[in-house]
């Protein structure tokens, strides 16, 4: 009997996994349709993660001059990015791509640990990199929010092992969206969220724009036009022309 209980609570097991990791394949598959009607350009960049990219409406417009591609999906964890990572960021062969997740990861109730959330990334930048080595990967620091304020310490330890891990790879960044978004008095404004408490507003949208598009701009933005030498053009002229003899 108790055989048969384990038997049946492995196969569960089994089964609860796949269809939670199945739960996004429509969005993903909206993507892809998306991809035919409309294919990125080359050497696009990906932001790639959760809700927090999902409703960034403006992301496209904010990072002009640089041509992004928003793949964020709904309530999504670094698990499900790792899962998806072939179909919604190497399939684009990008020049980089940007990553949000964590904060769905660590919610409460999620038996999730900082240590298995920077394992879920560490994967994620192996499954990249093996197919693009060249690709750079930016992670965004998960962010402090109100209505999961008692999860904080757990998401800075997540924080803290991304952020060592990432200095020890060949074309992987961290940025620290989190600690701008704190106050002089170390409190979080509300007007950084929506009403959820979650979300961010335009407000919040704004300031990580501020964080990370110099970022990208340094290393991917157009190239710097060189001012034309106008001094010599006179000196050019004169010579052209013969003297009256």
């Amino acid at each position: 009997m108790l055989i048969c209980s384990a038997l049946f609570l492995g196969f569960c097991g089994r089964v609860c996994a796949r269809q939670a990791g199945q739960q996004w394949e429509s969005s993903i598959r909206d993507f892809e349709k998306e991809d035919k009607a409309n294919p990125p350009k080359p050497g696009c960049i990906v932001f790639a993660g959760s809700s927090s990219f999902r409703f960034w409406d403006t992301l496209a417009a904010e990072m002009k001059p640089l041509d992004v591609i928003n793949r964020g999906f709904g309530g999504s964890e670094m698990s499900d990015l790792t899962e998806y990572a072939k179909r919604i960021v190497v399939a684009y062969h990008p020049r980089a791509v940007v990553v949000y997740e964590g904060d769905n990861d660590l919610a409460k109730g999620s038996s999730k640990t900082p240590e298995s959330v920077a394992r879920d990334f560490q994967q994620f930048v192996q499954i990249v990199h093996s197919a693009l080595p060249d690709t750079w990967i930016y992670v965004l620091s998960i962010k402090p929010f109100k209505l999961r304020w008692e999860e904080w310490p757990q998401m800075k330890a997540a924080n803290k092992l991304i952020q060592d891990f990432a200095a020890t790879q060949d074309r992987v960044q961290y940025i620290d969206v989190a600690t701008p978004m704190f106050d002089s008095r170390g409190n979080l404004p509300s007007d950084l969220f929506k009403f959820d408490g979650l979300h961010p507003t335009a407000k919040l949208y704004a300031m990580w724009t501020a964080v990370i598009k110099p970022i990208l701009l340094q290393r991917f933005g157009p190239p710097k036009s060189s001012a034309l030498d106008t001094t010599a053009w006179p000196i050019r002229r004169l010579s052209s022309v013969a003297p009256a003899l």
